[in-house]
């Protein structure tokens, strides 16, 4: 019988495996998953993975294939259960397990869904999903003496008190969490239960067809009825996840969405002071004020490419204590794994407002300086043309002796600010972001990116 698989192309990602359910993924690429994944960790001499599942439709299936995976290649397999992304890597840590697989589609749509995994603590690269994906495609698997064990291994309890032992408020505050009825519902009251204060919970119930709201923070629309919430219950301030829990938005007690840039430079502030001197990561997408705050702070600003496996290796690479992304990664390396972990960055957040003797969060984040700024924009761009038009564009500012950034993308900084512009790495698309000092220097910041992409025969949607 041929054991040999093929993935679709389309659902190997540069931080994970996704794809639409019974379309570009299916039962038989989890057990192909299971078997290539458990391969690459029986290979190098490991003997236990850990396994939990997202609150999607999906996830159960794919859960079940994916351990019968694992179980073939001979592997212990501890089964966390429905839970967040950062307990499954919680998991991972506390029971020195060399490998974990998480089944989610994070924050996309409810038909999507796919695979996390972990190894040695660090969320696998692209090329070593490229590899996993290779070894499936070679049928090169691991020929077990014996079948593999399960172990069923809930973590919620553990979790939730590892979480809250971090939390170092002087007074307890109102806080209004929304989960989005993602995975990350399925703790929630286990932890708030340890936490002071009052707390009030929207769509708290995991529900697969997310009801409320789509479970992705990084989208305004999503946040409107937590910024209401906040507001009606005169709350310090309001936090929402993405669907697997590793992605937070906050909202602070004017109802404002304080954006993650914005979040990073008050967390940067803390963390700081305990790591004087250190280096903070965060991406290219991020507005120069967080990398000027950093330094006036005696911190070290090092910017990272987009993508949270990229930010989590370069915080291992020059051993920052922080790090974090626009999209919502959070990594706490100070007291904590160093891993994305929105609902421990939410703790943490909590507790430090609650010392704050006679500053509101949206104090704090008023003494921020302003800049102007676009969103993240995203211009549609075939797969084998999105890197291509990038080089085109380095290739100009070159020989027009421009300087800029080549970290991820080019990222242009002139007198009065910033544009960027990258190949997405989840996507068919091309993204850019603008950042000013004026709405003059703004409108022209982005009259240079849209000359660049006309350049490359590109016509942008947005003006």
């Amino acid at each position: 019988m041929d054991s040999r698989h093929l993935f679709d192309p389309g659902i190997l990602r540069e931080y994970d495996i996704r794809g639409v359910v019974d379309s570009t993924l299916r039962v038989a690429d989890a057990f192909a998953v299971g078997r290539a994944f458990g391969s690459e960790v029986a290979s190098s001499g490991g003997g236990i993975v850990c396994v939990g599942y997202d609150g999607r439709l999906s996830s159960p299936a794919l859960e079940q294939a994916l351990v019968e995976g694992l179980l073939a290649c001979g592997l212990e397999v501890r089964r966390v259960g429905l839970c967040p992304t950062p307990l499954l890597a919680f998991a991972t840590q506390t029971l020195k397990a060399p490998g974990g697989v998480m089944v989610t589609g994070s924050h996309n749509p409810a038909d999507h869904n796919g695979f996390k995994m972990v190894r040695h603590g660090l969320c696998l690269t692209a090329d070593e999903i490229r590899a996993v994906a290779g070894r499936a495609a070679r049928g090169d698997y691991v020929a077990a003496a014996m079948p593999g064990v399960v172990v069923q291994h809930p973590m919620t309890v553990a979790y939730a008190e590892r979480l809250a032992a971090d939390w170092d408020g002087e007074r307890p505050l109102s806080v209004v969490w929304d989960p989005g009825n993602g995975a990350a519902g399925a703790v929630l009251p286990t932890l708030l239960r340890r936490l002071p204060g009052r707390h009030v919970v929207l769509n708290g119930e995991v529900d697969g067809h997310f009801p409320g709201h789509h479970p992705d923070p990084a989208e305004e629309s999503n946040m409107r009825q937590l910024q209401d919430a906040v507001l009606a219950e005169g709350a310090a301030l309001g936090v929402a996840f993405d669907g697997d829990g590793d992605r937070l938005g906050v909202v602070d007690d004017q109802g404002r969405i304080v954006w993650a840039d914005q979040l990073l430079s008050i967390l940067a502030e803390d963390v700081l002071s305990t790591h004087p001197g250190a280096p903070v990561v965060a991406d290219v997408k991020a507005s120069q004020v967080l990398f000027e705050e950093i330094a006036r702070l005696g911190g070290r600003p090092v910017m990272g490419p987009s993508g949270r496996s990229l930010i989590q290796y370069r915080m291992v690479q020059v051993n920052a204590p922080l790090g974090g992304e626009m999209s919502g990664h959070i990594f706490f390396a100070d007291r904590y794994y160093g891993f994305d972990d929105a609902l421990y960055a939410a703790v943490r957040l909590i507790g430090l407002v609650g010392r704050w003797p006679r500053e509101t969060l949206a104090a704090r984040v008023d003494r921020l300086p302003r800049r102007v700024n676009t969103p993240e924009m995203r211009l549609p761009c075939a797969e084998d043309r999105k890197f291509a038009v990038v080089e085109d564009v380095r290739a100009r500012l070159t020989d027009a002796g421009i300087v800029f950034d080549a970290t991820d993308g080019v990222r242009v900084s002139g007198g009065d600010g910033w544009w960027l512009l990258r190949a997405s790495n989840t996507q068919a698309a091309l993204t850019a972001r603008c950042e000013a000092r004026s709405p003059d220097g703004l409108k022209g910041l982005r009259q240079q990116l849209l000359e660049q992409l006309r350049l490359s025969g590109l016509q942008a949607p947005w003006k």
